[in-house]
Parts: C-alpha cells; structure tokens; sequence
C-alpha cells in the first residue's frame, strides 16, 4: 500500500511539471551543454591521449595503448551505470550536473599536468629510470583520468534522456534527438581536428585549457536553464524486476506443473482434421 501511494505521489508531482515547464524554451541550454560536454570530452581528452602521455610522460608505446584502451573502455562502459543511477535514484538532471562540474575539474587537472613540469617526469631522448614518472605525478594523472570517466558516464546517454523528457509529442523529441546527433558529430569533427591540432602544434596546456572553458560553459548553461527543465523523479532500478524474477525461479523450481495439452495445443484439434 506504501509503495502504491508513493508512486501514485510521484506521478502526480511530474503531472504538475510537465505542465508548467519543459519544451522547446530548455533546447538551447540542453543542446550548448550537449555541444560543450561533446568538445571536452570525447575527442579532446580520449582522442589524443596516447600521443599525451607518449610526449610528456615518457610512456613507451605499448603502455600508452593500454592506457589508452583502458579510458577508452571505461569511458564507454560509464554511461550505462550513469543511466541505471539516473533511473533508479536521482533522476536525470542531478545526475547531468554532477558530472558536468566532475568532468571540469578533470580537465582543470588535466590542463595542470600540461602547464607544469613539476607534474611531469623531465624529457628524455631515451627511456630510463630518470624518465619514469613519480608515484604522485602518476597519482595526479589517474586522478584527472577517473573524474573524466565519471564525467562521461553520468552525461553520455542522460543527456539525451533529460531533453526528451522536456517534450509530450513524439515528433519534438525526434527533432530534438535529430538536432543532438547532428550537433554532437559535428563537435566532433571539430574537436578531432582543431583542438587536436592546438594541442599538438602549438600547446598541449592551451588545448586543454581550450576544452576546460568548454565545460564550464556546460556546466553555466545547465544551470542556467534551471528553472525551465522538467525533472521527473527516479522510477526505481530496472534491476529489481529481474531480481524478483531470479529469486521466484528458484524458490519453485521444484514445482510440478499440472498437463494439460489443451492449454498449450491451441489449434492442434483443426490441423488434425
């Protein structure tokens, strides 16, 4: 009975939302954030750190791959447990803006490493034990690499959601996730380009700075838009359901289920005659 009212409770808070709020007036906040988060992390961060921590940590090949790989499936795999939080406890939009500012201050620690020797191991022509990189300077960096996989997974696919939970009509939510794949492809084309090629011709601090500022506009225009957004409340883990399953599975597993062919044989009787 509880958890019938409390459910009812909360359809009833996201009827009055949906009434007085959302639509199209939350696109432009939604999709600059969608733009900005696309710049900073995808292809600025991910995309060229293998050729980062090959030039300014003295790591061979191999490792920088497997760093790499590393990110890159985390980053990945990160948004599917942002979406089972966002669902199951907090909603979309406390997730969206908790990983916003976690994913600035990644990159504000990422644009550290690049501004600062101290942070880095000094330049070698050659590796050896002189150029392998301290405990905490590695600490510094897997620090900025972890907040930046939180910063995807809570902001990946929640993004998309948080917009389509703006609009009734099925047709503004095809134009609204029309107009996301084509801003977020088109970012990111720009970020495996421009930024890249800041970073590598000119300075890895301003291209990461570059991608900071990017995110902190996010996290502005997220705010900003605060007093227009829908915000439905979470509607419990998916995960519950197949739990209830597994457990009813195996508490009558050992129970005998009556025969009979008439429940199971529907039509057989017609394609005998």
């Amino acid at each position: 009975m509880e958890a019938g009212a409390s459910e009812r409770s909360k359809l009833i808070v996201n009827e009055a939302q949906s009434a007085n709020k959302g639509g199209w007036i939350t696109v432009p906040f939604i999709i600059g954030l969608s733009l900005s988060l696309s710049l900073s992390l995808n292809y600025d961060l991910t995309g060229n750190l293998v050729v980062y921590v090959i030039n300014e940590y003295n790591f061979t090949a191999v490792d920088a791959a497997q760093i790499g790989n590393i990110v890159g499936g985390c980053t990945s795999f990160a948004p599917l447990v942002g979406a089972v939080v966002s669902d199951a406890f907090f909603g979309c939009y406390p997730v969206v803006v908790f990983s916003a500012i976690v994913s600035f201050v990644s990159l504000i620690l990422v644009t550290l490493t690049a501004a600062f020797r101290s942070l880095q191991p000094p330049p070698c022509p050659s590796i050896s034990d002189a150029c392998v990189p301290s405990a905490g300077q590695l600490a510094f960096l897997y620090t900025a690499m972890g907040l930046m996989v939180v910063g995807c997974g809570g902001t990946n696919f929640n993004m998309l959601t948080f917009g389509a939970h703006q609009f009734d009509s099925l047709g503004d939510r095809d134009v609204f996730f029309n107009w996301s794949i084509v801003v977020m492809y088109a970012v990111r084309i720009i970020g495996s380009t421009s930024i890249v090629f800041v970073e590598d011709s000119i300075s890895w601090a301003l291209g990461y700075g570059v991608s900071a500022a990017a995110n902190a506009i996010a996290v502005v225009l997220v705010l900003l838009g605060s007093k227009h957004y829908r915000r439905p409340a979470a509607c419990g883990s998916p995960f519950t359901g197949l739990a209830r399953v597994a457990v009813a599975a195996i508490r009558k597993w050992d129970v005998v289920v009556a025969e009979d062919d008439s429940k199971y044989s529907h039509g057989t009787s017609e394609l005998e005659e």
